[in-house]
């Protein structure tokens, strides 16, 4: 009997480790196409409103893709920040466009935060973004330059959200007339 438990033993844990390596193994790759210096992929915002904000109309300006939530705080807590930055250089090409992971049963709550914004939001839709991969934490934000270049790949960033600093260190520069 000790014998029969010891086999069931042995064969749970050869079960146990080969699901764990088959996860493992079999996980989705979180792939996307982003080079810093390259071409940004291709990406279009469906506004609330019912526009379509489509990337490639947007050469020559500067663009940043932000990915938030309404239950996401630290999300909640940078987009003040990232809306009165965006409202104060608009005029000098700076555009932003909020893409919120919000299902549709909780519009009404990204109604709410986007009525306080000064950039145009759109529901996502589908996590699994082309070219950016699967949007798997928030926020995170992808700027790009006025010639349609990626300049921050924001999955690399250490501290993804926004801050002052942060905006005047990679976003400020590029709004810089060129001489």
């Amino acid at each position: 009997m000790l014998l029969l438990k010891s086999d069931r033993v042995t064969k749970f844990l050869r079960c146990a480790c080969l699901g764990l390596m088959l996860s493992t193994v079999a996980r989705p790759v979180l792939a996307n196409d982003l080079v810093v210096g390259e071409a940004a992929p291709h990406i279009a915002l469906n506004t609330l409103d019912g526009k379509q904000i489509d990337l490639r109309d947007l050469r020559g300006k500067v663009v940043i893709l932000t990915f938030w939530a309404t239950w996401c705080d630290p999300c909640r807590e940078e987009l003040p920040l990232l809306s009165r930055y965006a409202q104060e250089h608009a005029k000098q090409g700076l555009v932003v466009l909020g893409f919120s992971l919000d299902t549709p049963g909780q519009l009404d709550q990204v109604r709410t935060v986007a009525h306080s914004l000064s950039f145009p939001v759109g529901l996502l839709g589908d996590p699994h973004v082309p070219g950016y991969g699967r949007i798997w934490h928030l926020p995170v934000s992808f700027t790009i330059d006025r010639n349609g270049r990626l300049v921050d790949d924001g999955w690399k960033d250490k501290q993804p959200v926004w801050t002052t600093d942060r905006l005047d260190k990679v976003v400020t520069p590029l709004l810089t007339p060129a001489r």
